[in-house]
């Protein structure tokens, strides 16, 4: 049981410490550069803001997006339009113009450049969103650095109590060796 806890710990504070990272690589990649959806590795991820892709894509659902070379007509995209995000889906290429529409809307969007376009949605997790943003807020962030200072604090504490315990046991058997050695 104690294994377990102390893998449990180290996962967890590996986890705070993976969005904590996540987090200050997506600020730098928003602030410095003022791409509103940072994509390492090839893939990235949003929360849905409005029902305008309805029923496929609700709101606060999470979906993660994957850069592709070449998009097709149907494929529900992500682009960048000043720091907004727009989920919706194309609807004509021309060339490098593309013209998207959400699925619940009458009218199409303003055609947009292909180079706008993050990528692709591959998935997405329903309601997953408020968590994601509850954990991108200020708030959010503060607890996860408190919870990471206060489970790494535990782990430091239940060391030193076991050091303690370690010692007292050494002592107790020291002054037993002494006692049993008096009395021969």
């Amino acid at each position: 049981m104690k294994k377990l806890k102390d893998i449990l710990r180290v996962t967890l504070i590996a986890f705070v410490a993976v969005i904590i990272g996540l987090k200050i690589y997506s600020w730098n990649a928003e602030t410095l550069v003022g791409n509103a959806m940072p994509m390492p590795f090839g893939y990235g991820s949003a929360v849905v803001l409005s029902g305008s892709m309805e029923p496929e894509l609700s709101v606060n659902d999470l979906i993660i997006v994957q850069q592709k070379d070449s998009y097709e007509i149907g494929d529900v995209v992500v682009y960048q339009n000043g720091y907004d995000l727009i989920v919706h889906r194309i609807i004509d290429i021309n060339d490098e113009i593309v013209t998207t529409m959400g699925d619940a809307n009458n009218i199409a969007d303003e055609p947009i450049s292909r180079k706008n376009i993050k990528g692709s949605v591959i998935t997405s997790i329903p309601f997953v969103g408020v968590i994601v943003n509850f954990l991108k807020s200020t708030i959010g962030i503060i607890i996860m650095i408190v919870a990471a200072f206060l489970l790494i604090e535990m782990s430091f504490h239940r060391k030193k109590k076991r050091d303690y315990e370690d010692i007292d046991a050494i002592k107790a058997e020291i002054r037993r060796l002494k006692e049993e050695q008096e009395t021969k």
